[in-house]
């Protein structure tokens, strides 16, 4: 039987205030009953990815929160890296398939994506040019650009306005949150991204 190999098990976007602005989920390989099914539910990853957000608050105080360009450690010997880069690499591993991975914007937006380790069959990082069954920080970074350009190009859109999506105050503070992103199309760019990406796949 071959092995398995990473794929995405979750993409979330993050607003600056920490609200919540959209998340898709992905199915993961079962070698025992050759099915696909999500190890979350949506509710579950949900939880994830707000738990990943004391992660980002923590490396920002500290002050060393992104990966040194071509590293695949998970520290930074560089305060300026964040400010180049914004990728956090690692940010925890959830347990021993579960493991978030976070991107930060120049104006606070947070991307995470949760790798499940085991989520795809071996034999799809043929048909979709990847190889190995290991996974660096660095090759999650394709990923971020993706969901960066979707982001940029939603932002773009002259029918959507980023102000009702972002909330003047955080969550909790007496204010409503904002509203989630309801596009169909970026739901479709996120989904493909996901779908798309397999170890060792340089673009998407």
């Amino acid at each position: 039987m071959a092995s398995a190999i990473p794929s995405i098990a979750c993409l979330g976007i993050i607003g600056r205030h920490n609200n919540p602005l959209h998340v898709t989920v992905f199915p993961s390989y079962d070698a025992a009953t050759n099915t696909r099914a999500p190890l979350r539910t949506p509710i579950q990853f949900s939880l994830l990815l707000s738990s990943a957000l004391d992660v980002f608050e923590a490396r920002a105080r500290s002050g060393g929160s992104a990966q040194q360009p071509g590293g695949g450690g998970g520290s930074s010997n560089s305060s300026a890296a964040p400010a180049v880069t914004g990728d956090f690499g690692l940010l925890h591993a959830v347990d021993e398939r579960l493991a978030a991975y976070g991107f930060e914007t120049n104006t606070g937006v947070k991307f995470v994506a949760v790798v499940d380790m085991r989520g795809r069959p071996g034999n799809a990082a043929v048909r979709n040019g990847g190889g190995g069954v290991g996974l660096r920080d660095t090759e999650l970074r394709v990923v971020f650009r993706a969901m960066q350009t979707a982001y940029v190009r939603l932002l773009q859109n002259p029918f959507y306005d980023p102000d009702e999506h972002a909330p003047l105050v955080p969550p909790g503070a007496g204010e409503p949150v904002g509203k989630r992103i309801t596009s169909r199309r970026f739901a479709d760019e996120m989904r493909r991204i996901g779908e798309g990406w397999a170890p060792g796949v340089a673009a998407l």
